[in-house]
């Protein structure tokens, strides 16, 4: 059984909240569960980590737990070593994916989750970085990442920001849903369509769906299918 503990998100902003707070009691359960009470932030998604790092810090030490910022690090590698929990933030998903390169953070943060020596928190590009490739972000391609190829802590691929078509909008535009289906058309790997206020649990072999709304689960060749919350899809670590 492979070891990992993670927690994907969604997003750090839901309409109706301040932010993160429509995940605190549900990622406040997760952390203290896994006895952490430091957590390294990583906000290379945005290009002002300090601001960055303090918004986060500003939600998160209300909550009992003290965030610090991996690039006040002057060797980030160590400090992933030696972290406790690890919360990769959102922003653009190209960049991020390419600094954690860079700093040759991909194959650290691997081995320290799968080690069962840190757990794993994902907000939007944190999340798609989560999975087995950023194929199927909604972020722009603003800087070349050496390989769309990801961190790999799951076996699939996250759409964040799930949105379905509004109806009687007059955008023409491709919906979420066909987009994922042009991945799909070169690739098999599933994909869940990621709403707003939800997230996955994922506890070793186990993966929750937390939240209030319904994630929608995408195969190749196949009609999606709506998960309701508290679902267990636990059958995507074996597909």
């Amino acid at each position: 059984m492979v070891r990992r503990n993670l927690f994907l998100i969604s997003s750090s902003k839901v309409h109706g909240y301040e932010y993160l707070q429509h995940t605190r009691d549900a990622l406040t359960d997760f952390l203290k569960k896994n006895n952490v009470s430091k957590i390294l932030f990583v906000p290379f998604a945005l290009f002002n980590h300090d601001n960055y790092t303090k918004k986060v810090a500003d939600a998160i030490t209300t909550w009992g737990f003290e965030v610090e910022g991996i690039h006040k690090h002057e060797n980030p590698v160590e400090a992933v070593r030696k972290a406790e929990a690890i919360y990769v933030g959102g922003g653009n998903t190209f960049m991020l994916l390419k600094t954690l390169y860079e700093k040759e953070l991909v194959e650290a943060i691997r081995e320290r989750v799968f080690s069962g020596g840190a757990v794993y928190v994902g907000s939007s590009a944190g999340t798609n970085v989560a999975t087995i490739n950023i194929k199927t972000t909604n972020d722009m391609p603003i800087i070349y990442p050496p390989t769309f190829d990801a961190l790999r802590l799951v076996p699939f691929n996250i759409n964040p920001h799930y949105l379905d078509p509004i109806p009687g909008n007059t955008h023409h535009g491709e919906t979420r849903q066909q987009r994922i289906e042009e991945f799909h058309q070169l690739n098999n790997t599933p994909v869940v369509g990621l709403r707003e206020g939800t997230a996955l649990l994922v506890e070793d072999d186990r993966i929750t769906l937390v939240g209030d709304f319904n994630a929608r689960l995408f195969y190749k060749s196949k009609a999606p299918k709506e998960m309701p919350p508290n679902s267990d899809l636990s059958f995507l670590l074996k597909e």
